[in-house]
């Protein structure tokens, strides 16, 4: 599951980029877009080195931080499309992979959470 989600991860970074580059070049536009870019990017880099983590809670730390910027690229996305940026049609299934996204990894962490305190 961890290559189907690294890869998946990847895509979305990818797919997000490109929707932020078609954002409008203006303040609120540029604003968003680096935005974007930042989270998206992020929530693939992270997951990938909650993958090769060498603890258990190195692998929750950076699984959190995954769920934070995965999270916050449906923010931007919403945002934008409440600014009327984009329409909610380039955007949905981004957006709905976004929450897909996170229900995966707050399910993971859960998990190893409760594993590690059975564990104790």
């Amino acid at each position: 599951m961890s290559k189907e989600l690294k890869a998946r991860t990847k895509v979305f970074a990818h797919r997000c980029v490109k929707l932020a580059l078609s954002l409008p070049n203006h303040t609120l536009g540029n604003h968003i877009k680096g935005q974007l870019i930042r989270c998206s990017t992020s929530t693939a880099a992270n997951y990938r080195a909650a993958c090769v983590a060498i603890s258990t809670k190195s692998f929750v730390a950076k699984l959190s931080i995954s769920i934070e910027e995965v999270d916050e690229c449906e923010f931007w996305m919403q945002f934008a499309v409440d600014e009327s940026l984009i329409n909610l049609n380039m955007s949905e299934a981004l957006i709905k992979e976004s929450k897909e996204l996170t229900a995966i990894f707050i399910t993971s962490r859960k998990t190893v959470q409760k594993n590690m305190k059975n564990s104790e």
